[in-house]
């Protein structure tokens, strides 16, 4: 009886111990795509066993770096084509100082202005990479807390609530970029901003509350679109691109975190970031 028990203890082991071995590229295959999917900058997968792995890791390769080099082409695209439109925006700003009708040439340098805010905002946009920034472990807390203090220089109506320290692995550059963009919205079109960060288990959660006329549920997905401002909300007046929320999103997905909406019930608009805290 016992060296049938031990027999069947070593099966069991060296059953395990196969499929561990075969289901590992699965994994590595797993964890390749993830990293894909937050950075296409991320280092290519280690070319190494069988050779049947070996030739899906290149294929997965190949394909990584072909997506590299496309968002990179359209970027240098958008950013080339952005530049371009400077010199003629420059013309058609020279001649509009010609015009007579004082109300006419008002209005026209005002359109190029515009033009000029998106064309800037647009360059910026183009050549803000947030991959390319390198993770640093940095204090989320003290960084949240220091733009709170700065916005209350300012005179705006900026508040915190959270803990005092928080370290998280973070492109500083970048985050900090995206958290600006969303105060910086609830105090112009909102009036004020209250941050709340709540740690939760591997995440952190960074909630903007303002007390604004909020956004229609409609439109949640809409305004994060590039050059899109909500005309109840947003005018000319008040300034700014329509890239505030695209430029958040894209840096806060690059962390592999999200934003979302919510309209609260006591009225005003809920933002909420996500980000992991590795």
């Amino acid at each position: 009886m016992l060296p049938l028990l031990l027999a069947l203890v070593l099966v069991t082991g060296v059953a395990l111990y196969a499929v561990r071995k075969a289901t590992l590229p699965f994994a590595r295959f797993a964890a390749a795509a993830e990293r894909l999917g937050v950075d296409v900058a991320a280092p290519p997968m280690a070319e190494t066993g069988p050779r049947e792995v070996r030739r899906a890791a290149q294929a997965f390769n190949v394909m990584q770096s072909r997506i590299s080099r496309f968002v990179q082409d359209r970027t240098q695209m958008l950013a080339a084509i952005s530049h371009d439109l400077k010199t003629p925006i420059t013309r058609l700003r020279l001649r509009a100082e010609f015009v007579e009708d004082d109300e006419q040439r008002a209005k026209m340098l005002a359109d190029l202005e515009e033009m000029e805010a998106m064309i800037a905002s647009t360059l910026a946009f183009a050549r803000d990479d947030a991959t390319s920034e390198p993770r640093l472990r940095l204090d989320f807390a003290a960084m949240v807390q220091g733009m709170v203090e700065d916005m209350e220089d300012l005179g705006a109506d900026c508040t915190y609530a959270g803990p005092q320290s928080l370290v998280i692995e973070a492109r500083p550059a970048a985050l900090k970029r995206a958290v600006a963009n969303v105060v910086d919205n609830a105090v112009k079109y909102g009036g004020g901003a209250r941050l709340d960060l709540v740690p939760s288990g591997d995440e952190i959660h960074l909630v903007i509350d303002d007390d604004g006329p909020g956004i229609p549920e409609s439109a949640f997905e809409r305004v994060f679109s590039p050059f899109v401002r909500l005309e109840a909300s947003r005018s000319r007046d008040t300034g700014g691109s329509g890239l505030g929320l695209a430029v958040a999103r894209a840096a806060i997905r690059a962390h592999g975190g999200d934003i979302s909406l919510a309209n609260r019930h006591e009225g005003g608009l809920r933002v909420t970031l996500s980000l992991p805290t590795g």
